[in-house]
């Protein structure tokens, strides 16, 4: 190569550098050169100066070049300034797109490196720019990107207001957003009343302002903006909705009737014979719970088919990763529904015929039925026996009342 197109290669946003050597040991590449500007200005107060005060060498990371590490070795010279007031006694020159104060990387790196941080911040970020052979901390990417300056965003028409998390249960800060072009404007720091209201009243223009039902926001909203509308989004609607028809259901569930198709989880006992099963121990087959989970194998069977990750999956259907790792291993959603106790022997299994055939006879006391298991030799105590006759369908309360004696007479 020759030595200009060396000298543009490296060199091409700038005519007040000459290339030196450049060498090149392994993987790292060092390029030499010389700053040959005749004066630079002062950063403190503008005032050019020709006077050198002495000389010493720059140090800077560039882009890689064929996957090998590139350091720019630039000498350069530290000017003294003219003005005798000016508390800058030294200074040194700077070369327009090449470097910048206090910087170790030139300009070209750090536009990249801060492209890099936007869009994958910190660990992402370093793991790249390694891979490029620029080695980068996660630390330095996020103070690129703090360093970036702040665009003032205008007041948005309609404002949507709502809390999260810092510390879950413990902090709460408040973020602003733009409805319309759903875009974030601000983040306070808490969610009183005082911080929202005084930053309505610092951004007149608001004229809607979406919120969930919080009290606090409410009243902010009355005193930071008086003349703006007050409206529910759509999430909270829904969400309102669903809790309202859900607390109306269960209150009112005794009403519903079962379908013809609906088999009931703990049919009454026939007298023609022993009580029927009454799925002791197994799945559940309805319920919000058991809906919930089936619904889910199913999602997570269906992603999983068209090849997305475990992570991705997590991701999409916004589950925690440990849930959708045992949905995606459970070959059936009944696996996830058993109880801890199925298969577990009882104690009172062995005597579980003997109380079907009492059940037939007619049998329902179960102070009665504890007396005759112990004569045959059962250990444990009555409750066990109102509860297994409690699962099988027949309250409690029927299980401990005797039947009343007969008037006289009769």
């Amino acid at each position: 190569m020759t030595d200009a197109f060396l000298q543009d290669l490296w060199f091409h946003q700038t005519d007040e550098v000459v290339l030196d050597t450049v060498a090149v040991r392994g993987e790292l590449v060092t390029v030499q050169a010389v700053a040959t500007t005749v004066q630079s200005a002062c950063p403190a107060c503008g005032t050019s100066s020709t006077r050198v005060h002495s000389r010493y060498v720059r140090r800077l990371d560039d882009t890689a070049a064929g996957q090998g590490r590139v350091i720019i070795e630039l000498q350069v010279r530290r000017f003294r300034c003219r003005q005798q007031a000016c508390h800058q006694v030294t200074f040194a020159e700077q070369i327009p797109g090449l470097t910048f104060r206090h910087g170790q990387r030139s300009q070209g790196l750090q536009t990249a490196l801060r492209h890099v941080a936007l869009m994958l911040a910190g660990r992402a970020g370093a793991r790249l720019a390694d891979a490029f052979a620029v080695p980068v901390s996660r630390s330095t990417l996020l103070r690129l990107i703090r360093a970036l300056p702040e665009t003032e965003s205008p007041t948005p028409r309609v404002l949507g207001v709502d809390e999260f998390a810092l510390r879950k249960g413990h902090v709460y800060a408040t973020i602003l957003v733009d409805i319309e072009t759903r875009r974030p404007v601000d983040l306070l720091p808490d969610r009183t009343v005082e911080t929202v209201a005084r930053w309505l009243a610092d951004h007149p223009g608001v004229q809607v302002i979406c919120r969930d039902r919080s009290a606090s926001y409410a009243e902010a909203g009355r005193l930071g903006a008086p003349d703006a509308i007050h409206v529910a989004d759509r999430w909270h609607i829904w969400k309102n909705l669903a809790e309202a028809v859900e607390k109306t259901v269960v209150h009112h569930r005794a009403l519903l009737a079962e379908t013809p198709e609906a088999t009931p989880l703990h049919p009454a006992p026939s007298a023609d014979g022993p009580l029927p099963s009454t799925n002791e121990g197994g799945p559940r087959r309805t319920g919000r719970l058991s809906d919930r989970i089936r619904e889910q194998h199913a999602a997570v069977h269906a992603l999983l088919q068209t090849g997305v990750a475990l992570r991705e999956i997590a991701r999409h259907l916004g589950l925690a990763r440990n849930t959708v790792r045992r949905l995606a291993h459970a070959a059936d959603p009944d696996e996830l529904l058993v109880g801890k106790w199925t298969g577990r022997a009882s104690i009172l299994d062995p005597y579980k015929p003997y109380l079907h055939q009492r059940w037939a006879q007619g049998c329902t006391v179960a102070r009665r039925l504890f007396e005759e298991l112990q004569e045959r030799g059962y250990p444990g105590g009555e409750q066990g026996v109102k509860a297994y006759y409690a699962s099988c369908g027949k309250p409690s309360h029927t299980l401990t009342r005797r039947p009343e004696s007969p008037p006289p007479g009769m």
